[in-house]
């Protein structure tokens, strides 16, 4: 099994499972990385991809998404002003650990639906 335990602030901080997840694990951020699977996108292309974002929500997220190194920002100085975000290599080689897990969900989606009412029934 992997080492999962932290005990201290030091552990968490230091903490590779949890620094890792912490930024790819949340709503937004497979959805991002699988809207460019196909190629590089502009922010409003990425953003109808995706729909239900706003872009405050979808800035802080490709903006995480490039300090970890996921996806590339390009500016094109126009006119007019195009910025373009793709897919690193290694961005790449998340979306092939993302996209099974998403993959799982679409199917599992109705098993999952039926659990929670019968908890929420229970409850």
């Amino acid at each position: 099994m992997l080492q999962i335990t932290a005990m201290t602030k030091e552990q968490v901080e230091t903490c590779s499972i949890r620094n890792v997840l912490a930024n790819v694990n949340g709503k937004w951020q497979p959805l991002i990385l699988l809207a460019l699977e196909d190629g590089p996108l502009r922010f409003s292309a990425i953003k109808r991809a995706i729909g239900d974002i706003t872009q405050r929500v979808q800035t802080q997220n490709l903006r995480a998404l490039e300090r970890d190194g996921y996806l590339t920002r390009t500016v094109d100085p126009g006119p007019p002003v195009a910025v373009t975000y793709a897919l690193t290599p290694l961005g790449l080689s998340l979306v092939g650990v993302v996209k099974p897990m998403v993959e799982w969900a679409a199917r599992h989606q109705g098993e999952i639906g039926q659990a929670r009412a019968r908890y929420d029934a229970r409850h």
